[in-house]
């Protein structure tokens, strides 16, 4: 299979209605914000959801959350060091590295896309080897149109958590955190030179744009309810070579996004965009 033969841009149009997007740990978990007031989603937490989708659509995910492991590893050291679902022990202690990372790539989609460390010393530390693999695929942070709302809600807990249930536990109080509503827009590209080393080939780049309009689908949550998060446009630019006719930074700039959502795209001479719709 031929590696990625045209550079692609694309960008995200997404709603945030009554949900936690992406909660900051070292704030209490709120809805992350920057300095402006803007609401944000890190890259790490698109990423994320990326992966969770592609492992539902049944490709092989080196980076698995906890909470949806299909192969029982503990860690991602396991993980690649198993000799039934890994690459075995050997290829991190016998192979040239550029064996192992080129082994890696052609199992794991996520790591020929985004790119991974692997450092995993012979004895369970990080001395011993460190393997990095630069992934052809970047996705920027996303940030909201305009300043976002934050509502905090007390909430309590009326049960009785511990004991013979005869007593009933004393409140415990807490909060929770919600965007009222939002649109916000990220930016993401893949370059075909680096896709050359991983083996990133035009079919992956497929699969990725099947499943970029489906990127809320089965993330529901307390903090994301079921329908609060929404894609409402892919836009895709597919260049007509691999050094691609125009900067990223250009092609980015051409998108206009509103504050309620509607885009309007500049036109570039010979780079046609697809546009299309969430799922």
């Amino acid at each position: 299979m031929s590696t990625l033969q045209h550079k692609i841009d694309f960008a995200l149009v997404l709603r945030v209605k009554n949900a936690n997007p992406n909660g900051d740990p070292l704030n209490g978990n709120r809805p992350r914000t920057d300095y402006e007031g803007l609401g944000e989603i890190t890259d790490v937490c698109l990423k994320r959801k990326l992966r969770d989708r592609l492992q539902e659509a049944g490709e092989a995910i080196f980076v698995q959350s906890d909470d949806r492991k299909i192969d029982g590893e503990p860690s991602l050291r396991e993980r690649a060091r198993s000799e039934t679902n890994g690459l075995g022990q050997k290829a991190f202690s016998k192979w040239k590295k550029e064996d192992t990372a080129k082994a890696a790539c052609e199992k794991w989609f996520d790591v020929r896309a985004f790119g991974q460390v692997f450092a995993f010393g012979k004895d369970g530390d990080a001395s011993g080897v460190s393997i990095p693999v630069r992934g052809p695929v970047t996705i920027q942070s996303a940030f909201s149109k305009e300043p976002v709302s934050v509502t905090s809600t007390q909430i309590t807990k009326s049960v009785s958590g511990e004991g013979d249930g005869s007593k009933r536990g004393s409140d415990t109080m807490g909060m929770k955190h919600r965007v009222d509503s939002g649109i916000y827009e990220c930016y993401g590209s893949i370059n075909p030179q680096l896709a050359e080393r991983t083996g990133f080939s035009d079919a992956d780049a497929e699969r990725l744009k099947s499943i970029l309009p489906k990127l809320f689908e089965n993330d529901a949550s307390s903090a994301r309810p079921e329908g609060s998060m929404e894609v409402l446009k892919l836009i895709w630019w597919k260049h007509g070579s691999k050094s691609g006719q125009y900067s990223s930074a250009k092609v980015h700039r051409s998108l206009q996004v509103g504050k309620d959502g509607g885009i309007e795209i500049a036109e570039l001479a010979g780079l046609e965009p697809d546009v299309i719709d969430g799922f």
